[in-house]
């Protein structure tokens, strides 16, 4: 079974190359973010017709979340992030597919910081956390997966001080991404690449893509009953040199059946 999570950075405007992707790459389970479109113009119909069912929120020009399941439909369980109701940024969904419980989170950038937009990113990584504690007690078989917006140590992020000042780099999401693990979530593809230098990011800017100086910010973290079932881990880098892509790759996990 493989699952995988992909920042598609508008969904419209880059379905040609998300279908493509998923014809080569055939995911069991995709998790998509940013997909910048309000839910009624999420294009459904194509798909479909890829093989795929679909659950999503979206939001006009901004944000929005979904879960693609092939040859089945995913059962949503939520379409929001418990917590505050006064949120109503499309960030959050959840998902029975196959036995097993999907998320696909879009956590806040939070630059600039420090600032409102960093204290709601906090915020918000609260909330989760609190909440991947009760479906953690739960013990079923989970996987959240999304862009984090939190690049986890050193290792994850190119040679370069350019970023220091960046709300993905700071010790408090870096902690708070390190609270969630030791809760008992385990980072796939730093558990199948412990020292690898991997990368699932690489801003249009400064010629970084070509020099590859990017950023680990895609994650999928999986509960214990996932875990063992982990073989492999890794990331379609050559999507992102696709012509037209998304900023990101797709980063999947493998599992045995």
């Amino acid at each position: 079974m493989k699952i995988a999570t992909y920042n598609i950075n508008g969904i419209n405007g880059r379905l040609e190359q998300l279908l493509a992707w998923l014809k080569l790459a055939a995911p069991d389970v995709v998790c998509l973010q940013e997909l910048k479109s309000p839910s009624s113009r999420f294009p459904v119909s194509a798909i479909n017709q890829a093989g795929y069912g679909a659950v999503w929120v979206g939001e006009s020009a901004y944000n929005g979340v979904a879960i693609l399941a092939k040859d089945a439909e995913p059962l949503v369980v939520r379409r929001a992030l418990p917590g505050d109701d006064a949120d109503k940024q499309a960030r959050y969904i959840e998902a029975a597919v196959n036995g097993m419980l999907i998320a696909s989170l879009y956590l806040p950038n939070g630059n600039p910081q420090p600032g409102p937009k960093f204290s709601y990113k906090l915020a918000w990584f609260e909330r989760f956390i609190a909440h991947a504690a009760e479906l953690h007690a739960q013990k079923l078989p989970i996987v959240l997966a999304g862009d984090f917006n939190v690049v986890p140590t050193p290792a994850d992020i190119y040679q370069t001080t350019s970023w220091d000042k960046d709300a993905l780099l700071q010790p408090e999401s870096r902690q708070a991404y390190a609270r969630l693990i030791q809760s008992g979530w385990t980072d796939a593809l730093r558990k199948k690449h412990p020292r690898e230098t991997i990368y699932t990011y690489w801003d249009y800017k400064r010629n970084r893509w070509p020099r590859n100086a990017g950023l680990r910010i895609d994650h999928l973290l999986l509960s214990p009953k996932v875990a063992r079932r982990l073989i492999d881990a890794g990331v379609d880098t050559e999507v992102r040199g696709w012509e037209g892509a998304s900023d990101h790759a797709p980063t999947w996990i493998a599992l045995k059946n």
